[in-house]
C-alpha cells in the first residue's frame, strides 16, 4: 500500500500498474467532500512520484463509484467571496488536470452510480469502462448550478457539442447503453467484469494498441467545429434548452453559454471560463433554493428511514374501491413489486380499475421501459375480487371508497373483521378526520390515514396521517409501504385537511376573494403560472374537480370557521351549482377536449365570465404584484400555523410536502425558505397591507415575535 487515507488508497497491481481505490470509511457511498478531495491531491502526488509507472486504474470498493460532491458543504463554499470561490475551483481543475496529464495511461472502472464530480474525475482519465447496471451523468443543473470541475470542457470535446448539451443542460442520468452509444464511456461489461476489463484496456494502452495520447489531446484542445458549425450547434440549442428550462431556472442556459464561450480555447483557458461562469450561478437565489430542497429531501428520507426500521414489511396489500384511484394504487403497488388485492362491489368498477392499471402499463411498454412479459407479470400481481375471501392474508389495506364519513366508516368496520392480527387499515381520505373514522373500529390503534394525490402514479407525496389512537407501529408500517411503492411519505397529525389541503384552501380563499373583488380568473392564472406554479388556481380547481373542491371547502369552513368560512355564494359554489366540475365533465373555468395523446387540453370558454356575474362586487384592475401577494400570504401563514399547531414536525417536511403535493415552485425553495429569504419582518409588513381582508392575512403572534427578534425558521445550511 503506497497511500492509505480515510477515503482513498493507492496500491500496486502488477508490472508498473497501480490502482487508486475510492473507499470512504464509515459510509455506504463515496462522495467528494473537501477531505476526500484533499486526499486525492495526496494520492495523485504519490502516483506522480512512482518511477516505474506504466498505467493507473481508478476503482471503487463501494457498490457505487462516486455519487458526486458532498452537497452539505455547498452553501459554506458558495457563500465565499467570488475570487476565493474561483481560486478553489481552479485548484480542483489543477488536480484533475494532473490526473489527465499523468505520464502513463489511465482508465476508470465504473462499477456503479457515477455522477457529478465523480463523473468529472472519470472524464479526466483516458478511458472509462462501465458496468451494465451503472449510470453516469452530470445532474448539477438540478441544483441550480452546472459542472464546475471540467465537465463542461471535457464532455463536449469527447462526445460532441449536441450530445453534451443534452447531457449537461438536462442533467440526465444515462444508462450504460446510452452512455456507450454517445461515446462517454468506451466499454460496457457486467459489473463483475468491470475491473478486469478496465485492466485489459489499460494493458492495451501500455502495449500501444490504443492511442491514449490522442484521446488526451482531443479533450485538451478546442472543439473541432468551424465557426458556422458552432453557430448552428449553439444557437439551435438555445431555443430548445431555454424553452425547457423556462425563465426561473438559469443554470441550463448558463451552462450552454459557458460551453460556447470556451469552445475555441485550450484546456487551461477553458478552466478559467468555466470557473468564473460557475460562480455566477452558484450565487443565485435559485441555486440556494434548490440546494436547500435537496438537503430537506434528504432529511425527509432520513425521517422515513427511521420509521422503516421499526416496521414489518408489507408482503401483500389490498385496496378497497377500484375505479381510477383504486386502479392507480393497485398499479403503483404492483409495479413496485408488492402484490395487491383490488376489491369493489361491482364488476364494472373492477374493470375500470384494471383498465387504469393496464393503460399505465401500456404507456411503459410503448416508451420501452418495460416489455410485454414484465407487463403481464405486473398485472398478475393485481387480483380483482368482489369478496373478502383472501383478506385474511393481507398486511395492509388502503380504503379508497367515496369521500363520505358514513360510507367510509361502514366499509372500514366491515373490512376490519376480515383482517389477520396486526394487519394495518388505512384510509385514503383527503379531508375526513382519521380520529373520527377510527370511532367505527374495534382496534383504532391499527388504523391511520394514507392520503394519495391524483394521479397516483405521477404524484410523489403520500401523507401518512396519525389519528389520536394510531399506534407508532401502524404509522411505521404505512410509511414503509409508501416507500416500497416508490413514494415520499410525510407523517402528519390529524386535523381538517391534514397538511396539504389545509394549506391549499387558504390559497383558494385568496383566489375566491380576488374574484369577489373583481379580478379576472384568467389573469390570476396567468400571473400565478408566471410566478412559478405549474397551473393557476382556476385551472387547478378544474383539475382537482369543482365538486371535490366544493366538498373540501365546506369541511374547511367547519374546521376553521374564523378564516375559512364565507358568507354568501363564492365562485366555487357558483361553478358547483352550474355543474361545471372541471376536467371530470370537460367544463369548468375552462373547457376541455382530448389532445392527440388523449390528455385533456385546456380551452378558453368565452361564456364563463357571464356565468360568474354577480360574484364580484365590482370590476377593477389588479396589478400582478397585488395578485401574487393576495394569493401567497394566506398560504404562507397557514403553513406556519401547521408547524405551530404540531400538524407537521419540521419546516423541512412542510416545505417538501408543498413541493411534492401541490407543486409549490421549487426554485423558490418552499414556504419557510421563502419566508427566511424575504425576512419575517418584511413579510409581516407586507401582510399588514391586507389585514383588513380578515384572519387569513393576519400573521400569528409567534410570527410577529420571531419577526421582531430577527429569527428564521431554517438553519443556514437548510436555507441554502
Amino acid at each position: 500500500m503506497l497511500f492509505e487515507g480515510k477515503s482513498i488508497q493507492v496500491q500496486p497491481v502488477e508490472n508498473g500498474i497501480y490502482e487508486v481505490v475510492f473507499d470512504r470509511k464509515d459510509d455506504a457511498v463515496n462522495k467528494l467532500d473537501r477531505a476526500t478531495t484533499a486526499e486525492l491531491h495526496e494520492a495523485v502526488a504519490v502516483v506522480q512520484a512512482i518511477d516505474d509507472l506504466q498505467g493507473v486504474i481508478f476503482t471503487s470498493a463501494k457498490e457505487s463509484f462516486i455519487v458526486g460532491a458532498d452537497i452539505t458543504e455547498f452553501m459554506g463554499f458558495f457563500t465565499q467571496e467570488d475570487d476565493v470561490l474561483i481560486a478553489g475551483l481552479m485548484e480542483t481543475h489543477g488536480l484533475l488536470n494532473q490526473i489527465e496529464d499523468l505520464k502513463a495511461p489511465t482508465v476508470t472502472a465504473i462499477n456503479g452510480l457515477c455522477l457529478g464530480g465523480g463523473f468529472e474525475v472519470a472524464l479526466a482519465t483516458d478511458y472509462r469502462v462501465l458496468g451494465d447496471q451503472a449510470k453516469v451523468g452530470l445532474p448539477e443543473v438540478k441544483l441550480g448550478i452546472f459542472p464546475g470541475w471540467g465537465g463542461t470542457i471535457r464532455l463536449p470535446r469527447l462526445i460532441g457539442v449536441d450530445n453534451a448539451n443534452e447531457w449537461i443542460c438536462a442533467g440526465v442520468e444515462k444508462r450504460a447503453d446510452a452512455a456507450l452509444k454517445d461515446g462517454a464511456v468506451d466499454a460496457v461489461v457486467t459489473t463483475a467484469q468491470v475491473r478486469e476489463a478496465a485492466l485489459d484496456l489499460l494493458k492495451g494502452c501500455i502495449s500501444g494498441k490504443f492511442d491514449y495520447q490522442a484521446r488526451r489531446d482531443e479533450k485538451k484542445s478546442p472543439i473541432k467545429l468551424n465557426q458556422v458549425e458552432q453557430m448552428m450547434a449553439f444557437e439551435s440549442a438555445k431555443g430548445v434548452i431555454g424553452g425547457k428550462a423556462g425563465p426561473h431556472y438559469p443554470a441550463p442556459m448558463a451552462a450552454l453559454k459557458t460551453v460556447q464561450k470556451h469552445a475555441n480555447l485550450p484546456r487551461e483557458k477553458a478552466n478559467e471560463v468555466e470557473a468564473k461562469n460557475f460562480v455566477k450561478v452558484a450565487k443565485t437565489d435559485v441555486c440556494a433554493s434548490l440546494v436547500g430542497l435537496f438537503l430537506k429531501d434528504q432529511y425527509v428520507k432520513k425521517v422515513s428511514k427511521s420509521f422503516e426500521k421499526q416496521a414489518e414489511p408489507v408482503a401483500k396489500a389490498a385496496v378497497l374501491g377500484a375505479g381510477i384511484m383504486g386502479g392507480g394504487v393497485a398499479y403503483q403497488s404492483a409495479v413496485k413489486g408488492t402484490p395487491i388485492l383490488m376489491k369493489d362491489i361491482n364488476e364494472g368498477a373492477l374493470q375500470l380499475g384494471l383498465d387504469e392499471a393496464t393503460k399505465l402499463l401500456n404507456k411503459r411498454v410503448s416508451r420501452g421501459r418495460m416489455d410485454a412479459m414484465k407487463m403481464a407479470g405486473v398485472l398478475n400481481k393485481i387480483t380483482p375480487t368482489l369478496n373478502y375471501g383472501d383478506f385474511g392474508n393481507v398486511d395492509l389495506v388502503v380504503e379508497a371508497v367515496v369521500e363520505h364519513p358514513k360510507v367510509k366508516k361502514a366499509v372500514l368496520a366491515e373490512v376490519e373483521e376480515q383482517l389477520q392480527e396486526g394487519a394495518i387499515l388505512t384510509s385514503n381520505t383527503s379531508t375526513i378526520s382519521i380520529t373520527e373514522l377510527a370511532t367505527a373500529l374495534k382496534k383504532p390503534e391499527n388504523f391511520c390515514g394514507m392520503h394519495f394525490f391524483n394521479p397516483v402514479h405521477q404524484m410523489p407525496l403520500v401523507e401518512v396521517i396519525r389519528g389520536e389512537k394510531s399506534s407508532e407501529a401502524a404509522v411505521a408500517r404505512t410509511v414503509a409501504y409508501a416507500k416500497a411503492m416508490g413514494k415520499t411519505p410525510i407523517v402528519v397529525n390529524d386535523c381538517p385537511g391534514f397538511l396539504v389541503n389545509r394549506i391549499l384552501f387558504p390559497y383558494f380563499g385568496g383566489f375566491t376573494a380576488l374574484m369577489e373583488d373583481g379580478a379576472d380568473f384568467r389573469q390570476i392564472d396567468k400571473v400565478m403560472e408566471g410566478y412559478g406554479w405549474p397551473m393557476g388556481p382556476a385551472y387547478l380547481l378544474d383539475v382537482v374537480g369543482i365538486d371535490t373542491a366544493h366538498h373540501a371547502d365546506a369541511v374547511m369552513a367547519v374546521g376553521y370557521p374564523d378564516r375559512m368560512s364565507h358568507e354568501g355564494e363564492n365562485v366555487i359554489d357558483r361553478m358547483f351549482k352550474l355543474e361545471r366540475f372541471g376536467q371530470k365533465n370537460n367544463k369548468g373555468f375552462y373547457q376541455y377536449e382530448l389532445d392527440r395523446k388523449g390528455k385533456p387540453k385546456k380551452i378558453v370558454d368565452e361564456d364563463v365570465p357571464a356565468l360568474l356575474e354577480g360574484i364580484a362586487k365590482e370590476s377593477r384592475e389588479f396589478s400582478d404584484e397585488e395578485i401574487v401577494e393576495r394569493m401567497m400570504i394566506p398560504l404562507c401563514i397557514e403553513t406556519v400555523r401547521c408547524l405551530e399547531d404540531g400538524i407537521v414536525d419540521s419546516p423541512a417536511e412542510a416545505d417538501m410536502g408543498l413541493i411534492y403535493g401541490i407543486g409549490f415552485p421549487p426554485f423558490r425553495g418552499g414556504v419557510f425558505h421563502y419566508l427566511d429569504q424575504l425576512g419575517l419582518d418584511n413579510f409581516c409588513a407586507l401582510a399588514a397591507k391586507y389585514e383588513s381582508l380578515g384572519p387569513l392575512y393576519q400573521p400569528t403572534e409567534k410570527m410577529k415575535k420571531m419577526a421582531a427578534a430577527g429569527e428564521t425558521y431554517l438553519p443556514a445550511t437548510a436555507q441554502a
